[in-house]
């Protein structure tokens, strides 16, 4: 990848976008990274500083105006996006049939789905007139295979963003354009505060950790732009998913 290469990451502040801002730093990139908590930016901006060259922006990407400022922003800072990663992405303790709420999956659809949709129509203008960009969109192995613990909110969204990525390849490859969507079965990241039932230390240690995310958005990010990877599913090697849904085999 080429230095000062300009890296927008929304939901940069922790987790899987976070492990790829530090990543692309120490790369050389630029790396902006947006999230809705000041706090959890700032923390993150420490790291990211301790890896290269970085900012940060507030932002909620469920707020089409607030998307479409932040893209602005950037692009007339630095003159241009090279590469968006969209990390953004909740869901719900209450997230089945059975109780969630209209407001909780009005929220995971948000967030998940039409932020990211907002995210890509910031930056397609721009990437068009260069005829060059990269997105990185982080679906989930609930995008390719539904499960009851994910719930219907997060399995549609997730199955949504491969079919939003593979649609900017069909309309955009001929302007340059490439897009990849990551499906990562389970990682140790803080979206599992979220679950109704969190795993323990044991189970979270011998998931995919945040930093094998990075390192897989900069192998994506440091191909040259004739290569595009459509997808890329990773799972820990315990797959728990494989070994009875989540309860480990007695041993």
């Amino acid at each position: 990848m080429q230095k000062g290469r300009v890296v927008w990451i929304t939901g940069g502040g922790s987790g899987i976008g976070l492990a790829g801002g530090i990543e692309l730093a120490r790369a050389g990139a630029h790396v902006i990274i947006s999230g809705r908590s000041a706090e959890t930016l700032k923390k993150a901006e420490k790291e990211l500083k301790a890896a290269g060259s970085c900012e940060t922006i507030a932002l909620d990407v469920a707020d089409q105006k607030e998307v479409a400022r932040a893209g602005a922003e950037i692009a007339k800072r630095h003159g241009r996006i090279d590469i968006l990663i969209n990390s953004a992405g909740i869901n719900h303790p209450k997230r089945n049939f059975r109780n969630v709420s209209i407001d909780g999956w009005n929220q995971i659809v948000a967030i998940n789905l039409s932020g990211m949709f907002y995210c890509v129509q910031a930056v397609l203008p721009g990437m068009r007139e260069r005829k060059d960009g990269l997105i990185i969109n982080v679906s989930s192995w609930a995008g390719r295979y539904a499960s009851t613990l994910t719930g219907p909110g997060y399995n549609a969204t997730k199955h949504a963003v491969v079919a939003l990525t593979e649609s900017i390849n069909m309309e955009e490859c001929m302007n340059g354009i490439r897009a990849t969507a990551i499906l990562p079965g389970e990682v140790a990241t803080p979206i599992l505060e979220k679950r109704p039932v969190p795993p323990p230390p044991h189970e979270r240690a011998r998931m995919l950790q945040a930093e094998d995310l990075g390192r897989a958005i900069a192998f994506v990010a440091t191909l040259p732009p004739r290569a595009c990877v459509n997808e890329l599913v990773i799972s820990p090697t315990w797959n728990r998913f494989y070994l009875g849904g989540l309860e480990a085999p007695k041993t």
